[in-house]
């Protein structure tokens, strides 16, 4: 009985052993934990944003996809690499939206209402740079509407 505990001692701390590894390598391989999105504050008026920045192809694919809710005064700004008529559409996002295309100097083109879990294509009606979206209904109740100037573009990264 001492021989098999003895020889079951190696066993068990070679297993612990290689349990442990197997973890260490886990962690080593597992993929960094997301970055915290860049914020940027902006104004429409007197109307404090909170906007995320999606300046990235990942970014702007992802948006605000998958979330329940968003804080009043919280949006996410698209920064797209060229002036073109972008379009949004709203699969895989939980949360009603109202988009508000803006040209390159920040001024409002035009705003959409989109609906969420639906894929309408909701476009700028001329060539934008910028996208805002906030919760929907954001802009009408502010006032906040087409020719308006968005403050604090100017701060807005370059997109990558």
């Amino acid at each position: 009985m001492i021989e098999t505990h003895s020889r079951a001692r190696p066993f068990l701390q070679s297993r612990a052993r290689r349990a442990a590894l197997a973890v260490t390598a886990g962690l080593l391989l597992a993929p960094a934990a997301p970055r915290a999105a860049e914020t940027l504050e902006l104004a429409a008026g007197i109307h404090r944003i909170e906007a995320e920045v999606a300046n990235t192809f990942e970014g702007r694919a992802t948006g605000l996809m998958h979330r329940s809710a968003m804080a009043a005064g919280r949006g996410m700004l698209f920064v797209f690499p060229d002036v073109a008529v972008h379009c949004m559409w709203m699969r895989n996002t939980l949360i009603p939206l109202s988009v508000a295309f803006l040209d390159e100097g920040g001024r409002i083109i035009n705003i959409e209402d989109m609906q969420a879990q639906t894929e309408t294509n909701h476009c700028a009606r001329r060539p934008a740079r910028y996208a805002l979206e906030m919760n929907l209904g954001w802009f009408r109740q502010r006032g906040v509407k087409a020719g308006a100037a968005i403050a604090g573009m100017d701060r807005a990264p370059p997109p990558r």
